[in-house]
């Protein structure tokens, strides 16, 4: 497992009061990076591919463009961190790195909730099945060539779970749109 690389202010708190401006004091000289407010880093931790997302968004899941470039299913490289939240909470986003917020409901952000390590980060990720239904959901959003590549390459996989990509497709209302989809053979 990687070194802890992100420091949350309540974290040093209970190392004492003497540990607590020691981080801030490491922060004004350039030592650590404020993040946001109570979340410090050191500066390899921003330079890496993946960030340690429960750290800055709590309960944060990684998905879209994110989700989809780490399972290899779009050739397009995410520019900011696609975050999936509960809907109606309240987050402070950090300057850097760019992250976007998607507001789910409860029903879709419980939905293929899976966790995988990247870059030695425990990250939650929405699986295989729930992101080719995201793609579908959100074609106008990213683009009928965007979601037609990530569902050509869900296909090509030999892990593909056609029965649980159609759950998924009903429950998220798009089991019609996707059938058409399989039915032109993408």
């Amino acid at each position: 497992m990687r070194k802890k690389n992100f420091i949350t202010a309540d974290t040093v708190c209970k190392q004492g009061r003497a540990q607590y401006y020691a981080t801030l004091q490491k922060a004004k000289q350039g030592q650590l990076v404020r993040v946001k407010r109570g979340v410090y880093a050191k500066e390899i931790a921003l330079a890496d591919t993946m960030v340690d997302i429960e750290a800055l968004i709590p309960g944060g899941i990684l998905c879209m463009f994110s989700a989809w470039e780490y399972y290899g299913l779009t050739t397009q490289v995410p520019q900011q961190y696609d975050i999936a939240i509960k809907r109606g909470r309240k987050i402070v986003v950090p300057q850097y790195p760019n992250f976007k917020l998607h507001n789910l409901s409860d029903n879709a952000l419980n939905l293929g909730v899976t966790t995988e390590t990247i870059s030695g980060y425990k990250v939650k990720i929405f699986d295989l099945e729930k992101c080719v239904c995201d793609a579908v959901k959100f074609r106008n959003k990213i683009g009928i060539d965007v979601c037609t590549e990530i569902i050509k390459n869900y296909l090509k996989r030999p892990d593909r779970n056609i029965a649980k990509l159609m759950k998924y497709a009903k429950f998220l209302r798009v089991a019609k749109i996707l059938e058409m989809y399989l039915a032109m053979g993408v």
